[in-house]
């Protein structure tokens, strides 16, 4: 008798733990949904709140990098660790795990997965023993191919969590069996394992249509599918999770009707030996719960989670790749608000870079542009659903210092009534393409300026290559003509002449030809330039007029420099011989002097000048004018020039129609030595 109130003192303690039980469960069920959204929005600023999440979260981040192989720890200053290599970062973990991390992390590479979660065992510490965590992968960065580039690892230490869910389990397993019989399957097996007494409510979870039957039957422990494998006459109490079939249940004294849960069914229960004073067996109750429904809900939430996060992770590869794009490109996002009179912008789709007022966007634009900006603010605050797109030169310059030019392009975005409520678009630079659109037109009325040149070049080069060639035709034509033997020595003479004046202009327009081609090489050498000036001037001057006196002043007795003496000998001579030219009485002089490491060579002339308008086209080979053929070939001032600049110096000329010629040519060289005549000398 007293064995039988003690049956049913425990039955009724039993029955009120677990409606206990139940109401806690529903309690941490709502409690966890309540947290998954909030994480679900607090995920949204988790950029700006990463720092206090580390802290008070006890998490940790690293990152990998693919094509380095090298593990980065984030740091909680908000910068990352220098790169360590996977040796040193396996250190922190169980061997086995770490092996398991490198697994996955190379099943993401390879495009397997996109993220995972995994358990690690940390190495043991003396203090406080083995660490337990969890890892969550997945890609931050890919490459430009699509391929992983850096994966982020998200480490939770959750050695506490798991000792609190086991003290939990293990309360759970020593009192779940005094839940009420209405909220939970009750099953009682003897010492024997006998099936003793069931409940209505484990009656309807077996789809157990005669109760009285069943037990009637001695059903023993092991026949039930979900305590085969157990042996409780060794063992305490025991929680068991089983996933079964219903063709598992069909078996005798179970009736499986139409409205048992099709597929797979989730089970729960709780295994509770009873044991007297002597550690006998006394019974086995169990008590248990259909949680398929539950598992099933669970699984919806987490594929909605996972979804979600997805999403969430779409969004923001989106963002970052805009942003990207924003940078690389050299493109602005802009707003206008006609409501507040700001324009705000941004590289960046997060954050707002610049805010300017209407005064300030009327004062940056430069001063020919300010009215067209005016007018196109005015035209924003009326908001005039019209799209917006204008080249603007603005009053800053650029590294180089070039105006800088914007490029706005913006459309009014609407409110749910239609009217306008900012304007949204985007700036890019445009300098570089306003800059090039400017000289590719200088460059454009060059290239007809100097086709045109060219064309006037040809025709004269034409003309006196024909003309010499003329000459020497007819000539050629007159010995075979009837003529007196005196004059062929005459004949012979003007063939010559114009043969050789012929020949020398081939041989300039080649020559020019190939320094514009850059084709001829200087060879710097050292040597008395004292000596070689006064020689080269009096080859240069050997066809001069009888009537024209020269002079040679050369005030040095030795200079040593470094120079092209080939080339500096040609623009000497040439020099000279313009001057010859031009000068039939009077006076040619020619001097040089160096000074702070250049040698300058002046030559002076007395001749007839040139006029003023002509002056600044004389050294253009495609600009002559009929009065200045008899320079020469005509070419003699260009190629001066060209040699001149092809040797690092140039030439500049002043002259003054009646009155003569100065040319003075500057050369840079180095000088060894430099060593001047005594002033009694000179007297």
């Amino acid at each position: 008798m007293n064995f039988l109130h003690y049956i049913d003192y425990t039955l009724i303690g039993v029955l009120a733990f677990m409606l206990a039980a139940a109401v806690v469960m529903l309690f941490l069920n709502r409690l966890w949904v309540s947290r998954e959204k909030k994480a679900d929005a607090t995920s949204k600023n988790q950029i700006k709140r990463l720092a206090l999440i580390l802290q008070t979260g006890k998490l940790k981040l690293w990152v990998y990098k693919f094509d380095k192989r090298r593990y980065c720890n984030f740091l909680e200053t908000g910068e990352y660790s220098d790169e360590i290599n996977p040796i040193d970062f396996a250190q922190f973990y169980d061997r086995d795990d770490f092996e398991r991390l490198r697994s996955i992390i190379f099943d993401i590479r390879e495009g397997k997965k996109d993220s995972a979660t995994i358990r690690m065992k940390g190495t043991p510490a003396a203090e406080d023993g083995q660490r337990q965590y969890e890892v969550m992968l997945s890609i931050l960065e890919h490459d430009k191919n699509g391929h992983p580039k850096t994966l982020l690892g998200i480490k939770r230490d959750i050695t506490d969590k798991l000792k609190r869910e086991q003290e939990v389990n293990q309360l759970l397993v020593r009192y779940h069996t005094v839940f009420n019989s209405a909220l939970a399957d009750m099953i009682y097996y003897d010492k024997d394992g006998r099936l003793s007494d069931i409940n209505d409510k484990a009656c309807s979870s077996f789809s157990i249509n005669d109760r009285r039957r069943l037990l009637l039957s001695e059903l023993r422990m092991e026949d039930n599918p979900l305590f085969t494998t157990i042996d409780f006459t060794n063992t305490g109490t025991t929680r068991i999770t089983a996933i079964l079939s219903i063709d598992d249940l069909e078996r005798d004294g179970y009736t499986i009707t139409s409205s048992v849960h099709k597929g797979k069914y989730y089970y729960e229960a709780f295994i509770n030996p009873v044991k007297n004073q002597e550690g006998e067996l006394e019974g086995v109750y169990v008590s248990g719960r259909n949680v398929t429904e539950m598992v099933e809900s669970v699984h919806r939430q987490q594929e909605g989670l996972k979804q979600l996060r997805k999403v969430h992770q779409n969004i923001q590869n989106y963002i970052r790749n805009i942003n990207y794009a924003l940078r690389v490109s050299d493109v602005r996002l802009v707003n206008y608000y006609p409501d507040k009179y700001m324009f705000e912008i941004s590289n960046n789709v997060n954050q707002t870079q610049i805010r300017l007022s209407q005064v300030r966007c009327i004062r940056l634009a430069s001063p020919r542009f300010r009215k067209d900006v005016s007018i196109l603010l005015n035209h924003m605050d009326h908001k005039n659903n019209q799209v917006i797109a204008k080249n603007i030169e603005i009053g800053l310059h650029d590294e180089q210092g070039r105006p800088i030019w914007l490029l706005f392009n913006m459309i009014p975005v609407l409110d749910a009534n239609g009217q306008v409520e900012r304007y949204f678009g985007m700036c890019r630079n445009m300098t570089e393409m306003v800059e090039t659109e400017r000289r590719l037109a200088i460059e454009t009325k060059k290239a007809q300026e100097t086709e045109t040149l060219k064309q006037t070049f040809l025709t004269n080069m034409s003309y006196e290559i024909r003309t010499p060639l003329n000459t020497v035709v007819g000539f050629a034509e007159l010995f075979e003509a009837e003529h007196d033997p005196e004059d062929e020595p005459i004949f012979v003479e003007e063939i010559k002449k114009n043969s050789n004046q012929l020949l020398e202009l081939v041989n300039d327009i080649l020559f020019l030809s190939r320094l514009e081609a850059k084709m001829i090489e200087s060879y710097p050498t050292e040597t008395d330039f004292a000596v070689f000036f006064n020689s080269c001037c009096q080859l240069g001057l050997s066809n001069v007029n009888p009537k024209v006196k020269t002079i040679i002043e050369n005030d040095y007795d030795h200079l040593m420099v470094t120079i092209d003496l080939e080339n500096l000998g040609k623009i000497i001579q040439r020099a000279c011989v313009v001057a010859s030219v031009l000068t039939q009485q009077g006076t040619i002089r020619c001097k040089y002097e160096y000074w702070h490491g250049e040698l300058i060579i002046t030559i002076e002339d007395t001749g007839v000048g040139i006029e003023a308008e002509r002056l600044p086209n004389i050294f253009n080979a495609y600009d002559r004018n009929a009065k200045l053929e008899e320079f020469g070939t005509g070419l003699d001032i260009p190629i001066i020039r060209a040699l001149a600049h092809m040797l690092g110096g140039d030439i500049e000329a002043q002259s003054e129609k009646g009155k003569g010629t100065t040319a003075r040519i500057t050369i840079p060289c180095e000088a060894t030595m430099v060593e001047k005549k005594k002033k009694e000398e000179e007297q």
